[in-house]
């Protein structure tokens, strides 16, 4: 998901997705610390894109205000 997908969505679509991406990055990291997964790359990944979307859930708290 890139950065201009990520300011198309709505404030409520931005924090159902950043609850699922969490989730999502949890689940990863815990596999990988059981059994290194195949691309760790996808850590760093998945870290970014929770970042990205917290960044811009507040910048539209921001505008809100």
């Amino acid at each position: 998901m890139n950065n201009s997908e990520i300011k198309g969505l709505s404030l409520d679509e931005l924090k159902s997705k950043l609850t699922a991406e969490k989730e999502s990055f949890a689940k990863l990291k815990f596999a990988h610390a059981i059994t290194p997964i195949e691309n760790p790359m996808r850590l760093r990944e998945a870290k970014k894109l929770v970042a990205r979307l917290n960044t811009e859930i507040r910048a539209k708290q921001i505008a809100q205000q």
